[in-house]
Parts: C-alpha cells; structure tokens; sequence
C-alpha cells in the first residue's frame, strides 16, 4: 500500500486559518534589530548582524501580509470570528504594532523619516480601530469568562503606547495640520494605553489568584505584562521632548525609572513563571513563543534609553544582559517556528 499523499496545507488553507498573532514575530525581530544596533555603538562586530535583522524584518512584514490580507478579502467569516473570540481577538493588534515598530526601525537606520511614515500613519490608525474593535467585543460579550482573562488582553493597550516610540520623534518633522494631528495620536494613544493598562493589569492578577495559571500555549503570554511597563517611560519621555511647552524631563526620568524597576521584578517573575511551566511540561511550542521576544526587546530599548539620560550606568548592564537573553530566545524560536513551517504544524488553528 502506498504512503499517504503530503497534507501540506495550500496557501487557500494557511490564509484561512492564518492566526493574526504572526506578527508578534515581526515585532520582536523589530526590537532585537533596533537593540542590536544600539549595541553596534559599543561593539561594532555587531553592525552587520543588526542590518541583516533590519532586512529580514521588512521582508517577514511582506510575507506575512500575504496571508493576513488574503484572509481579509477571502475569508472574512473566519477573520471575523477569530476577532469575536475570547483570546485570539486580542492578538490582532500585533499587526499594526509591527507597522509602528517598522517605523522605529526606518527611524534607527539611518532617519528615513519618509519610510517611517509611511508605515507610521497607517499603524497608528489601524492600533486606534483594533483597541475599539477588540476591547468593544470583551466588554460588550458575555462570552468572555475569567478564565479567558489572559496577558494577551494587553496587547490593544501594549499597541497605544507604542504610538509615541517612532510617532515622538516624527513630530520634529511634521507641520501644520499634519503635526496637530500626530501630537493628537501621540496623546491619545499613549494616555489611553497608559491607564488601560493599569485596569487590566488589575484583571490579570485576578485571574492568576483565583484561577488556574495560563500554562501551556498561553505560558509565554505572561512576558506580555513586561511591554507596557518598558515602552510606557520611553513614550512618555518621546513625548516631553516634543511637546509644544516646557516641561521637566528629570520628573520623566524618575517615573521611567519606577517603571523599569518594576521591569526588572517582573523579568523574574515571569522567568520562574515561565520555567515552572517548562518543568511541569507545560510549555510546548506554539507561535505564542513570540511573546517572549518583544517584551524583552521593549525592556532593553528601555534600559539603555533611560541609562543615558539619567547617567545610571547599572541600568545600561542590565539592559545589556536582557539583550543576550532576548537573543537567545529569538533564536531559539524562530528555529522551532522554521521546524513548524516545514512540517506545516504551525499553521494548524489551535482552539
């Protein structure tokens, strides 16, 4: 009896059930790309491997665009209901988040101020309409249960105030209408993300009191609480370097501080979080190992800003610690999520 034909899925097939938190790979490799060229500054060896990481980003963006706008235009019964479920919903943001975190990166090599815009005005539009869309469907639906109260209900919040880590910068080139309104978008987003932020973090520690942990494919979910608390202060002081009055950078940097000390906990945490799942076999590979990648990456673009402008050089060596182990992990996840395209198990909807 002959071998049973390959079950490769077709690209109809991947479309279809194409998760919407793909992008969470764009998003990390972004952070590692930009961290690693802050590191070039020191060690230049590392030039080379920042730049390539650059390319590959802009390209796994294009690769990944495919299916997700096919399951849009194709299949928008399934783009639909995974926008009305429970979990999923909340990965969808990823993909404007990946827009603004492009735009960082065209703001990192080489001020391509055009570039940056381009994929900035679109993400922070579309981070505005997934926010409503998302967090509309958890509050309006009486399908969301406390056991569906995962980190993940962070990632619209986690898009908002990543609005000002490239819009901050962009307002030095913007005029008239177009600036008021960027300076508008960058507020906006990064007030609303900001206290958003605070109530679901509320909820998320709820459910880790009185419910059973997030192990298994959500383990890696629990590394999302650190991108709010590390891309929080570098917004704000983004922010304060544009805004059209005076106001005291030193206030800025002590609350970023505060925010990054609460980091630095929280990196352990979610470690022994994380390896209290893996000892009890409960971390088997997903694409949410993602979401290991760019809350790392958030907490060293955070560490090595707030070292230089408070001259606390500790910071700075933490920071530089936190690269290696984001490194690490990217590393180590793509190379599973490569093994999962392979064999095609990856692109197989999980419940």
């Amino acid at each position: 009896m002959s071998a049973p034909a390959s079950t490769y899925p077709g690209f109809s097939e991947i479309a279809r059930s194409f998760a919407p938190g793909w992008f969470a790979a764009v998003m990390g490799t972004g952070v590692l790309a930009i961290t690693t060229h802050a590191l070039a500054a020191r060690w230049s060896l590392l030039a080379t491997l920042a730049l390539a990481l650059h390319y590959f980003n802009l390209l796994l963006f294009v690769v990944l665009s495919l299916p997700w706008l096919t399951r849009w235009i194709a299949h928008r019964d399934a783009a639909l209901a995974t926008l009305k479920h429970p979990v999923q919903a909340s990965f969808y943001p990823t993909f404007s988040i990946a827009m603004l975190v492009i735009a960082a990166q065209f703001l990192a090599f080489g001020q391509q101020v055009d570039l940056a815009l381009l994929f900035w005005w679109p993400g922070a539009l579309l981070t505005f309409v997934f926010s409503f869309a998302v967090l509309y469907s958890m509050f309006s639906g009486e399908h969301v249960g406390l056991e569906h109260v995962t980190p993940a209900k962070f990632i619209p919040a986690v898009g908002l105030v990543v609005i000002p880590m490239a819009g901050g910068p962009l307002l030095a080139h913007l005029h008239g209408a177009a600036h008021e309104l960027a300076l508008f978008a960058n507020i906006f987003g990064l007030g609303a993300g900001m206290l958003m932020y605070i109530g679901l973090l509320s909820l998320t520690l709820q459910r880790k009191y009185l419910a059973k942990p997030a192990f298994g494919i959500l383990a890696p979910t629990v590394w999302i609480h650190l991108s709010p608390i590390s891309v929080i202060p570098v917004s704000l002081l983004n922010l304060v370097e544009h805004l059209p009055f005076p106001a005291d950078s030193g206030v800025f940097i002590v609350i970023g501080l505060l925010f990054w000390g609460f980091g630095v906990w929280w990196v352990v945490m979610a470690s022994l979080l994380t390896l209290a799942a893996r000892r009890r076999g409960m971390l088997p590979f997903a694409l949410s190992w993602w979401g290991f990648t760019f809350p790392l990456g958030s907490f060293v673009v955070s560490s090595f800003r707030l070292s230089r402008v408070s001259g606390i050089e500790s910071v700075g060596w933490v920071g530089t610690a936190a690269w290696g182990l984001l490194l690490a992990l990217w590393l180590l996840t793509l190379l599973n999520t490569l093994r999962g395209v392979a064999s095609g198990a990856v692109f197989r909807p999980h419940p």
